[in-house]
């Protein structure tokens, strides 16, 4: 009998099968779905930094408009209900998830900043989430702010989370940091309980005829596993915190490949958008099937068996695999050419 038992976030799951932060868990309908094809666990959609500011400051607005002129000023208060719609909408749809659902439910807050998240992760947590991911998703367009800065931020918001929350905390990063694994080292630190990698950076694109910049929204292809599979296996072994693969988790393939790097789940989204959530099933089927041609008997068998600490020649890793690559392919393409005469 194969066992695809996995250990995340403190929690025991029937197998590395996640569904990463998606419009596919935006309803408790989707999720109960999501769990019959297989989906091991759900990490609900997004809420946003910027939602719980725009609240915020609306409410304050509106709180102290016309204060100073007379007492029916009090009339013009709107409902308060009306500002915390977005806030509610997520608690009430985290609750109702995890009442009907049987498997776990992971909340994700997506900014940049500490501002109203430790706040609201101690709701989140009231609510019963069983764990919190935060997404941080920050962009360095400002040119008086550091990479240091910036790093430094985030540790501290995983600190004051960590700090004012008893459930487990992943933290979802951007490929784009100078050292991956210091920033890595200093989130461990701080109390970080699982690292995700990566998030996606979704660029503008330019409309040329109108003259506008509009956004642009591509799934994820299998080719982006790459780079995460390089830095799972350089993390590997070297953190308290877990490892989570999510960007380019298409098949059953990709899936023994993110836990082979190291990796204690494979978070996929893209795929299911494109194939539907029965996608989930074939690549659980595909998963077993595989395992038993290969002999193994886990999915803990197999981790972090091509880690860079585990693989004979950790070059692989590092840059003699950049000179091997391009080299490679320079000797390729000459054997390709005609030969003169």
């Amino acid at each position: 009998m194969i066992d695809l038992c996995t250990d995340y976030l403190g929690l025991q799951l029937k197998s590395p099968l996640v569904v990463s932060s998606s419009p596919l868990s935006e309803s408790v309908e989707n999720i109960l779905r999501l769990e019959e094809a297989g989906a091991a666990a759900v990490v609900l959609a997004s809420i946003f930094e910027e939602q719980l500011a725009l609240e915020s400051k609306a409410l304050d607005h509106d709180l102290s408009r016309g204060t100073e002129s007379f007492a029916e000023s009090l009339s013009y208060f709107p409902a308060y209900d009306d500002y915390l719609q977005g806030q509610d909408a997520y608690l009430n749809r985290l609750h109702r998830a995890k009442s009907r659902a049987s498997i776990p439910i992971i909340a994700s807050l997506n900014g940049a900043s500490a501002g109203g998240w430790v706040r609201f992760a101690k709701e989140i947590e009231q609510a019963g989430a069983d764990a919190l991911e935060l997404n941080t998703y920050s962009l360095a367009t400002g040119f008086l702010k550091t990479s240091a800065m910036i790093e430094e931020g985030i540790v501290d918001l995983v600190y004051r989370v960590k700090q004012s929350t008893s459930i487990p905390v992943a933290v979802k990063l951007s490929p784009q940091y100078t050292s991956i694994p210091h920033l890595a080292r200093q989130l461990d630190d701080a109390g970080a309980d699982a690292l995700v990698l990566f998030n996606r950076f979704y660029q503008p694109d330019f409309d040329i005829e109108n003259l506008n910049v509009i956004p642009r929204l591509t799934l994820s292809r299998p080719e982006e596993l790459l780079l995460r599979l390089h830095w799972v296996a350089v993390l590997y072994g070297h953190l308290r915190a877990e490892l989570a693969v999510t960007g380019g988790v298409h098949s059953a393939e990709d899936v023994l490949k993110s836990i082979m790097a190291g990796a204690q789940v494979a978070m996929a989204a893209s795929a299911l958008l494109k194939h539907g959530t029965s996608h989930l099933t074939t690549m659980q089927i595909d998963l077993t099937r595989w395992m038993e041609e290969h002999e193994y008997q886990s999915i803990r068998q197999m981790r972090g068996s091509l880690s860079r600490r585990s693989v004979p020649d950790s070059s692989a890793f590092e840059r003699g695999n950049y000179i091997r690559t391009l080299s490679s392919y320079t000797l390729r393409q000459k054997d390709a050419l005609p030969r003169p005469g």
